[in-house]
């Protein structure tokens, strides 16, 4: 499965990287990682329609993973289910507002991030716009 991973700090997108590894869970399939640090190309690789879950830092400059997120549920045609990355626990309002599928904190609290991406990972399959793995294992 692919799992974009956007933030403008290289720093934030390696820390995502290392909480979640190869795999996120036992019994999901190794991961591939998109890194984008603008938002132009988060928009062009969500219109590609091959990332199964996003992960957006909610703190990223100029565009925040919020408002990226708001508009992706928008526009993107069957957009995959997106984790924003908040650093404030008053910012949860916004994450619902941008229609977040799950939200997590920074900074990044590894088990609770795998967490929350193993079940988008989940949910990604189970609604059959999964990969061709995941299609096979039903």
């Amino acid at each position: 499965m692919k799992i974009l991973v956007y933030s403008h700090d290289a720093n934030t997108r390696a820390q995502v990287r290392l909480a979640l590894g190869r795999r996120p869970a036992p019994g999901l399939p190794l991961v591939e990682y998109v890194e984008i640090a603008t938002e132009p190309a988060v928009f062009a690789r969500l219109d590609q329609g091959d990332i199964d879950v996003a992960v957006l830092d909610g703190e990223a400059q100029p565009a925040g993973g919020m408002g990226i997120c708001r508009q992706a549920k928008d526009e993107i045609y069957n957009c995959p289910p997106i984790m924003v990355l908040i650093a404030r626990r008053d910012d949860g309002w916004l994450a619902t507002w941008s229609r977040a599928d799950a939200v997590a904190g920074q900074p990044i609290d590894a088990v609770a991030l795998a967490e929350g991406v193993a079940e988008l990972m989940r949910r990604r399959a189970g609604s059959g716009t999964g990969t061709d793995t995941e299609l096979s294992r039903k």
